[in-house]
């Protein structure tokens, strides 16, 4: 086989007057004109709006190559582009090759007629997608509408795009185009491998692997097809036909490990490849699919019981609490979707205790590198189809794309051990009773997502990936249900924006009790280096032009200032405002899953919106747009924890709750305390012994707030005192029984809550000071409270990077020490942090006092 790689650099020329530049493939070209100068940073200010008229025009992307002889003297040239974006066609000389329409599918055309010897000369026209969206929308026989936002591009439900360039409530419009995940030109004299399956069947002690492949041939031949997984390998020698064939072997393996989700075993994998040549060729000859598949047994046991319907992850037979966030393309100029930045956000996640990630729907099935790392890391992945608020057309051709679309995901997607299961969309079942042509003709729209739904999606998995849980929508009670999910919290998977979008009270997550939640969020506003990046001198302000641009929530200013007034004292000043805002998001997320995982195993997962962003701006995610972590992204580390010590206020009581996601039982002394606000001395101490069963929740002590008192007899007032709890690990055989051994420190866990809204509190100036010096890994910060500290952060926005904890508590004389991690390419040392370092707190926020340095 010959290889021709094509990415680097091509020249992007404008169709309308003819001009050009260069621009880099892969990638897009909104990115190119911005390299060129001729575009502003669409990120900054209100630049979005004056990029429009570039995704409503016609490009093309143009390159040269040398055929080289061997090339020329191989009987087949294929040309094949992992993505292109997305109406498109090909020309190589002069030569129509073809043309594509969907994103999401590999293009692959047959070049061998069109080269010549020596120079070649490839062009791509990326016709405007907003042009075809519109020419789309000309042909329907009836409206079929979609969810707009404050930048829109029209109907992006009928083209095959991410659905989130047209714009989104977090993202903003910019329906780009290019060539992404890479372009390359193979010769070839053998079959041509279009994909490989290799299907894990437990088998007694061992495992039977089905391995098949899909063959593309230019002509019939004999050929030989290996088969290899785990060092096993099988050759079939077999008749290939012209055109299109499916091969399959089956190998047996015993000596294997299975692969376990992180912090529930080992991610164990195990090479496997597919490849075809013509029958006597070296093997090295013919064309050769390499991949890594795990061996384990996953489904998503979904059961009717005496409450409605079970929703469990279930690996090798445990059932996994899902831990984690919802997923949304890790930019929104595709150029940037570097390896570098999806590892990074996968590396976030993990390092807040996550175990699974949904890939919405709105985005885009995502690249190998993040599929083949979250392998590596044990992370599970929910699976959306690319189908999202908003209805969508059943008319033929629609369908037909969207069926080649699914069957080159699922057998592209399906070996990963990571993929816990297929969903069919995120909220398009409920978009029917959305807008006015499908509340005034439901049957019609049912019938429409029914046959793109069930017809072609639910077909295509249950026929490729049959062991795989196949779901029909999110929210959803279940396959062949249809009922409302948003508010039932019996059945299946709940999304839960009453708190957000009803403007309910952070109590109102304590009033639900689902089975899973696979979103729910709360907004904050950006950081300050966030701001200081899209806001104009003079416009650092949550009003300014520049901040409601990037606020794309019709009412998400006024959702959180109403929140802030619900539960704390308005802030002094910007920077304030800024930090309790991230404060409030954080509570309202502890609220909701620190609840959710007491009910264990009623409900078994928690995925809040959302992990990232895809510019900077005010949102849902717990890490800001550079990848440093807002303090909910800090505070799910905790929220997130294997082993939970909680405080759930319901019903008048303090409730202090232990989760054990864990397998063993584990021992442990409790203490309960009740300190005084104004300068932390204990009231009233509870101690006790206990055996915690594994994976289970149980309350440890619940304590009226309308009746508490100190030991001495004294009523105390619930807003003048603090619970503070703790719990540490029995020594076993000399040693801690949390698995570490060696002589290690006994685990420790540790709470501190306020029993009432913190404005009624009259927080103590907790004298916060801290010191710097240079640890082995870099500076490090230790911060200590004379007096109760509520949501402690340490920042040093003047530089990049962030410290690795944040929003953390300390009791009078209680100390934390803080890793400062260097954004990219910087290097900071003590002295440097020492000048930028501010420290912020709960009681900070209403004073006047300027932070600078303790």
């Amino acid at each position: 086989m010959e290889r021709i790689e094509l990415a680097g650099e091509w020249t992007l020329a404008r169709l309308a007057d003819g001009s050009r530049r260069p621009m880099a493939v892969p990638g897009d070209l909104l990115s190119a004109l911005v390299a060129s100068g001729e575009l502003p940073d669409p990120y900054f200010d209100r630049n979005e709006l004056g990029v429009q008229w570039a995704g409503r025009e016609d490009w093309r992307l143009e390159r040269e190559f040398d055929a080289t002889p061997s090339l020329l003297g191989r009987k087949r040239a294929l040309l094949v582009a992992e993505q292109v974006d997305t109406v498109a066609e090909f020309i190589l000389n002069g030569v129509t090759l073809g043309s594509s329409a969907n994103m999401f599918t590999r293009v692959v055309l047959d070049a061998t007629r069109a080269l010549v010897p020596g120079r070649n000369r490839l062009e791509i026209i990326i016709r405007s997608p907003e042009n075809a969206a519109l020419e789309a929308a000309a042909k329907l026989a009836y409206p079929v509408p979609c969810s707009v936002y404050p930048v829109s591009s029209p109907h992006r439900n009928l083209i095959r795009k991410a659905q989130c360039m047209s714009g989104w409530d977090w993202g903003p419009c910019l329906m780009t185009g290019g060539v992404y995940d890479g372009i390359a030109l193979l010769g070839l004299d053998g079959p041509y491998v279009e994909w490989t399956r290799a299907r894990t069947l437990r088998d007694g002690d061992g495992w039977t692997v089905e391995a098949s492949a899909g063959l593309d041939s230019g002509e019939s031949c004999e050929a030989e097809i290996d088969f290899e997984v785990a060092g096993r390998r099988t050759t079939l020698v077999a008749a290939v036909p012209a055109g299109r064939s499916t091969w399959t072997g089956r190998l047996r393996v015993s000596d294997v490990e299975p692969w376990w989700p992180v912090a529930y075993g080992e991610q164990t994998l195990y090479d496997f490849s597919v490849a075809a040549r013509p029958s006597g060729v070296p093997r090295e000859s013919g064309h050769e699919i390499r991949k890594r598949i795990g061996f384990r047994e996953i489904s998503v046991r979904a059961e009717a019981d005496s409450i409605g319907r079970s929703f469990a992850i279930n690996c090798n037979g445990r059932d996994v609490w899902a831990k984690g966030a919802n997923w949304i393309p890790a930019d929104a100029l595709p150029s940037r979707w570097k390896a570098e930045r999806i590892r990074a956000l996968v590396d976030a996640a993990l390092d807040a205790n996550m175990n699974c990630l949904r890939v919405w729907g709105g985005g885009r099935y995502e690249s190998d590198a993040f599929y083949d790392y979250c392998d590596e890391k044990g992370v599970l992945v929910w699976q959306d189809f690319m189908f999202s608020c908003a209805l969508y057309p059943s008319n033929r051709d629609f369908l037909a794309g969207v069926d080649a679309e699914a069957r080159f995901q699922v057998r592209r997607l399906a070996d990963h051990p990571c993929l816990a299961l297929w969903c069919g969309n995120n909220e398009a079942l409920g978009a029917i009773g959305w807008y006015p042509e499908s509340k005034g003709n439901p049957a019609r729209y049912v019938v429409d997502y029914d046959r793109l739904n069930e017809g072609v999606l639910g077909r295509a998995v249950r026929e490729l990936d049959p062991d795989r849980t196949w779901w029909p929508s999110s929210p959803s009670a279940g396959p062949d249900d249809y009922s409302d999910n948003w508010h039932a919290d019996t059945r299946g998977d709940m999304h839960y924006w009453s708190v957000w979008h009803e403007g309910k009270p952070f109590s109102a997550y304590l009033e639900v009790e689902p089975r899973f939640v696979s979103e729910f969020g709360f907004q904050a506003l950006p950081g300050l280096r966030t701001a200081r990046s899209f806001a104009p001198e003079g416009q650092l302000n949550p009003t300014s032009p520049a901040f409601e641009h990037h606020q794309r929530h019709e009412r998400g200013n006024a959702l959180i200032l109403a929140t802030m007034a619900r539960y704390f004292r308005m802030p002094s000043g910007f920077e304030a405002t800024l930090y309790l805002s991230q404060v409030q998001q954080a509570l309202a997320i502890r609220t909701a899953v620190e609840w959710w995982r007491s009910l264990r195993p009623r409900c078994m997962g928690a995925l809040y919106w959302q992990l990232n962003d895809v510019w900077p701006v005010a949102s849902w995610s717990g890490l800001e747009y550079d990848l440093s972590p807002r303090l909910l992204h800090q505070e799910a580390r905790r929220f997130f924890d294997p082993t939970l010590l909680a405080v759930t206020i319901r019903d008048g009581f303090a409730r202090v709750v232990l989760v054990e996601d864990g397998s063993e039982e584990r021992e442990w002394t409790l203490r309960v305390e009740l300190r005084r606000l104004a300068d932390g001395a204990s009231l009233a101490t509870w101690t006790s012994e206990l055996r915690m069963p594994g994976e289970s929740a149980r309350v440890l002590k619940e304590l009226p707030l309308d009746a508490l008192h100190a030991h001495d007899g004294t009523a105390l007032a619930p807003e003048t005192v603090y619970l503070a709890a703790s719990i540490e690990e029995a020594p076993r055989n000399g040693n801690a029984s949390n698995g570490r051994g060696g002589g290690a420190k006994p685990a420790r866990r540790s709470v501190m809550r306020l029993l009432v809204e913190p404005k009624r509190c009259e927080l103590p100036d907790p004298g916060l000071s801290f010191r710097v010096a240079e640890g082995g890994a870099g500076p490090e910060l230790v911060v200590r409270a004379e007096a109760p500290a509520f949501w402690v952060e340490a920042s040093a926005d003047t530089l990049a990077g962030h410290f690795d904890d944040a929003g953390f508590d300390l009791g009078p004389g209680e100390e934390r020490t803080l890793r400062w991690i260097d954004g990219p390419g910087e290097k900071a040392n003590a002295a440097g942090l020492r000048e930028a370092v501010a420290l912020r707190e709960l009681r900070w926020s209403h004073t006047e006092r300027v932070p600078g340095i303790v």
